[in-house]
């Protein structure tokens, strides 16, 4: 018996530094995937060290564990997120999609020490194509809306790289400073739903200069945002993910906008397959 897993990268749209405050985001499930695969043994544990490690600790049955990605590490695609949530999907194939959440979230804070919250289990699992998932993490609800056809995304690297648990994603701003960036964020994240492109880029643009005012950004990352914010068909761009490096995400007019970059479009959520 094998189990296959299939788990898409993460694009939030806005709301970022939200999630484990309370907040609003906006996100879909992006082209770019991780799959798990694992085979059932007699005993013991074949496959990469960590991988063998998260596997333990979500109470993984013997096995071998193969993994592939297409997901870059340390790019604010939530890799680790992606991982963890395929090894909960293999070794319990009928989880609800929210405890499998939590329970991905509970091994990658335990064994890769980041302190994530759930934007990034909830937008892998609840996403569907063509559409962009509102998630309350009041209460941990999901809302569906359909994706203009006009927001064109693009993804830019940085160049700047964290590995897994080196970086305290979490803002070090003061209380009054998060609050106030989780409030406007929230507004920013409602605006988005119904918004024009235009609209939509002014919104990306408001979120990165929040983002830098609770000192999640770099120098060197605000420096190719406020480039990119300046490019002749550029509708906005931001940082994405927790911060300290990692892609920029960059609404265009039209996908010839940028050629070099990758264009995303939403793509189906995380799922898991058994065989015989």
């Amino acid at each position: 018996m094998h189990r296959i897993a299939s788990i898409p990268a993460r694009i939030n749209i806005i709301g970022e530094h939200t999630d484990y405050a309370g907040g609003l985001s906006f996100a879909f499930a992006a082209p770019q995937r991780l799959t798990l695969k694992a085979t059932a043994i007699k005993e013991g544990f074949e496959g990469e060290s960590t991988v063998i490690t998260l596997w333990k600790e979500a109470n993984g049955w013997p096995a071998q564990l193969t993994v592939t990605s297409e997901i870059p590490i340390g790019a604010g695609m939530s890799s680790s997120a992606a991982l963890c949530l395929a090894i909960v999907l293999c070794v319990n194939k009928d989880i609800d999609a929210f405890q499998a959440c939590r329970e991905a979230q509970r091994i990658e804070h335990v064994v890769l020490g980041t302190k994530c919250g759930l934007l990034d289990q909830m937008a892998m699992m609840y996403s569907k194509p063509n559409h962009a998932v509102l998630i309350d993490f009041t209460n941990h609800t999901t809302n569906l809306y359909p994706l203009s056809e006009s927001h064109v995304f693009k993804l830019i690297d940085s160049g700047i790289h964290r590995r897994l648990g080196e970086v305290d994603y979490r803002t070090s701003a003061d209380e009054q400073t998060k609050n106030i960036h989780v409030g406007e964020e929230n507004e920013r994240v409602m605006n988005a739903i119904e918004a024009s492109s235009v609209e939509l880029g002014l919104l990306l643009n408001a979120s990165h200069e929040s983002l830098r005012t609770i000192g999640v950004s770099l120098e060197e990352v605000d420096q190719q945002v406020t480039a990119l914010q300046n490019t002749p068909g550029v509708l906005g761009a931001r940082m994405m993910g927790g911060g300290f490096g990692g892609m920029i995400l960059v609404l265009v007019e039209h996908e010839e906008i940028l050629p070099e970059a990758a264009h995303v479009q939403a793509s189906e959520a995380g799922f898991v397959q058994e065989f015989f």
